[in-house]
């Protein structure tokens, strides 16, 4: 009897937990602010006037607010230059149309290949990278800490997944880094981003004012090929919920949701037909209902240029003309 009474208390316990834990999040709403990400580099890839794309997102999209990865290569293309010019273009141009800014900065910065080191640090032992690397931090911050549109520092990118080509995390260097962003400029928040499938996210959020999810339907992988993700908006109610138990008023936001395609090359070297096999017009849609299922107060969608790429080069507008009803 003793051993039925506690089975039967244990799988209560589970039962409520479970229950507890995949709860609606008390802010999970169905008014979403939704905003874009912009990859300079990436958008040169893709054989674009990166200039022309970033003013058409900015006119035609109008998004309120938007994801600027600020790369390290780009900024100090040399070891005692700094570069600003690009950014300081796009910057105030999104000032102009009132466009609030997510500045992503740090070596691990969104796009592949997530480490965007320049070629001088090649060589380098670690110590003098890091260096390196909190110098190009400094001089970012200090540069843009004063704009009247800044609304997040993003320090790193995904930093507890391992992804890209970089070096194994070093959890004390990005506290080091944290801890920098603070200090010169304490009137920002700071974001910090962790996957959604395959992370737990307490680490990150520990560390964040903010903290950003990414969210993906298929990804590609040699081991698998393509692979969809089974998982309900639940899922990731179950995560909220757990950051909750550890930290009760952290606000959680979709920092990267899936809007383009996940393949065995980049999508500039793959055939179209081969990018609609993870990424077409259905599936664009049910990405963005899934995100409006889950309910997180932000998300900012992953793929504007190549929706740019496709009204222009492709004659396949319906991406860019659908994601304009968002805005």
């Amino acid at each position: 009897m003793k051993k039925i009474l506690f089975l039967i208390i244990l799988f209560a316990v589970l039962y409520f937990g479970f229950v507890y834990l995949t709860r609606q999040p008390s802010e999970i709403t169905k008014d979403i602010e939704w905003g874009v990400a912009f990859s300079k580099p990436f958008a040169i890839d893709m054989g674009l006037n990166w200039k022309k794309a970033y003013l058409a997102i900015l006119d035609e999209l109008k998004p309120k607010s938007l994801r600027l990865p600020v790369y390290w290569r780009d900024i100090q293309p040399n070891e005692d230059e700094n570069v600003f010019d690009d950014y300081d273009w796009m910057i105030n141009e999104a000032g102009k149309r009132n466009v609030k800014l997510i500045l992503a900065i740090g070596r691990k910065s969104p796009r592949w290949p997530e480490c965007n080191e320049p070629k001088w640090t090649d060589g380098l032992d670690k110590k003098a990278v890091d260096e390196r690397v909190l110098n190009y931090i400094e001089k970012t911050v200090l540069k843009y800490k004063n704009i009247p549109n800044l609304y997040l520092w993003q320090v790193e990118n995904e930093p507890f997944l391992v992804f890209g080509e970089c070096p194994k995390l070093d959890v004390d260097f990005l506290d080091k880094e944290i801890s920098l962003v603070r200090k010169l400029d304490p009137n920002h928040k700071i974001m910090i981003t962790d996957s959604g499938e395959l992370s737990v996210w307490v680490r990150a959020a520990k560390r964040a004012d903010v903290f950003g999810t990414t969210m993906y339907k298929i990804v590609w992988n040699k081991y698998t090929g393509y692979f969809k993700y089974p998982l309900p908006p639940k899922f990731f109610w179950l995560k909220a919920n757990i950051v909750r138990l550890f930290y009760p008023q952290k606000p959680i936001i979709v920092s990267e949701l899936q809007a383009e395609p996940w393949g065995p090359k980049m999508i500039y070297e793959t055939p179209l037909e081969d990018q609609f096999k993870s990424m077409d017009f259905v599936q664009f849609n049910d990405n963005i209902k899934y995100a409006r299922d889950v309910g997180f107060s932000e998300a900012y969608l992953w793929g504007v240029e190549w929706w740019y790429w496709l009204k222009t080069k492709q004659n396949h507008p319906e991406f860019w003309n659908e994601a304009k009803k968002l805005f």
